[in-house]
């Protein structure tokens, strides 16, 4: 049991690792390939923007990037001890928790280096739809909503099956 946590740790720091490399990697391309605030348009639909969010999510609280961080880096600190001192979880959660942990890192990474949020990704033409955002948020994201969703699920199964046995 003990030898399938460390190596669920070791899954979980791996993937971590891997994304915030990547997209810090994609950040300092986008920082030395598009001046701020012009755009690239690759297809009609997709276009890099390069913005800067010295806030929060959608841009909340601009200026207040500190703050943002320090709440991440609380954040994300505490999923980590999470899955270290809890050998019971599953393999998905180390997975998933991987991605968020991973895009959180970087966007702390992006606030310590340049001192914002290198934001980029700017889809078009979806109604009520203007935010701009980066492969960091893609990989919160990534990881969230597998996480959220296989935890409803499995919770329902587990219920159903505990009113079976009743």
């Amino acid at each position: 049991m003990l030898e399938i946590h460390h190596r669920n740790v070791l899954i979980f720091a791996m993937i971590s690792a891997s994304v915030l490399l990547f997209c810090q990697a994609i950040g300092f391309w986008i920082n030395n390939t598009i001046p701020q605030n012009t755009t690239l348009e690759l297809t009609r639909l997709v276009h890099f923007t390069h913005l800067r969010n010295f806030g929060g999510v959608f841009g909340l609280a601009q200026g207040s990037g500190w703050l943002f961080s320090l709440i991440s880096i609380g954040l994300l600190l505490g999923v980590s001890a999470y899955l270290i001192v809890n050998p019971a979880l599953e393999r998905y959660e180390y997975i998933c928790f991987g991605f968020v942990v991973g895009g959180g890192a970087s966007n702390i990474a992006d606030r310590l280096i340049y001192g914002s949020v290198i934001d980029f990704i700017d889809i078009q033409h979806i109604p009520f739809w203007n935010y701009v955002f980066n492969t960091a948020d893609v990989m919160i994201h990534t990881g969230i909503w597998p996480l959220l969703i296989l935890n409803f699920l499995l919770s329902k199964q587990a219920i159903s099956r505990e009113s079976n046995h009743r």
